[in-house]
């Protein structure tokens, strides 16, 4: 249960039944940077009901679900050759950029990433997303120096390892939301945050 004025969610791995939420945070997060996105650069970003159950059968998706069920955050994970862990589609509605879900998400995507054997981790976003840019970098992350085309955009690469993962993280406070795994609750630690 959680105190007054403090949100309440968890974060669990996504199934097939969560990709209609999924595709509504995507499209609910990323509408507002629309008009600075090429057409085939938004469709990849919202994705589609194929392209999310194609994400759900190539990556772990990671969702944040508020007391009612509704998913209110997504990010996908998944490893490169080499066990570089990738990052991809990390996004929050609107109503809760601000209150802790994308670091909940993220962190809970770089424990698995450390986890599954990954020692470094990358993810791209275009020079649009400045919130989530600040947010990347808070959090260790650094432009690789690789930039691709991204249907007409240029697609920034950023990336930080994973090494001591446990001190990156503050103690925790006790709010936020929950993270689920294997049946255990931990204190949870963003467009993005």
């Amino acid at each position: 249960m959680s105190s007054p004025g403090t949100p309440s969610f968890r974060i669990r791995p996504a199934t097939a039944d969560d990709l209609p939420g999924v595709l509504r945070c995507l499209g609910a997060a990323f509408e507002p940077y629309r008009s600075g996105y090429t057409r085939d650069a938004f469709a990849d970003t919202v994705l589609t009901p194929e392209g999310a159950s194609a994400r759900l059968a190539a990556m772990r998706i990671l969702v944040a679900e508020d007391e009612s069920g509704v998913v209110v955050g997504t990010v996908a994970w998944g490893l490169r050759p080499g066990s570089t862990g990738h990052l991809r589609g990390m996004a929050v509605i609107p109503g809760q950029q601000g209150s802790g879900v994308a670091q909940a998400l993220l962190d809970r995507a770089l424990d698995e990433l450390t986890e599954a054997g990954s020692a470094v981790v990358a993810l791209g976003t275009t020079a649009l997303l400045q919130r989530a840019i600040r947010f990347y970098e808070k959090n260790g992350f650094r432009p690789s120096g690789k930039v691709s085309d991204f249907f007409g955009m240029q697609l920034i690469e950023w990336s930080r390892p994973l090494t001591n993962r446990r001190a990156d993280r503050a103690p925790s406070s006790g709010m936020g939301g929950s993270s689920e795994r294997a049946g255990r609750t931990s204190p949870g630690t963003t467009g993005c945050e």
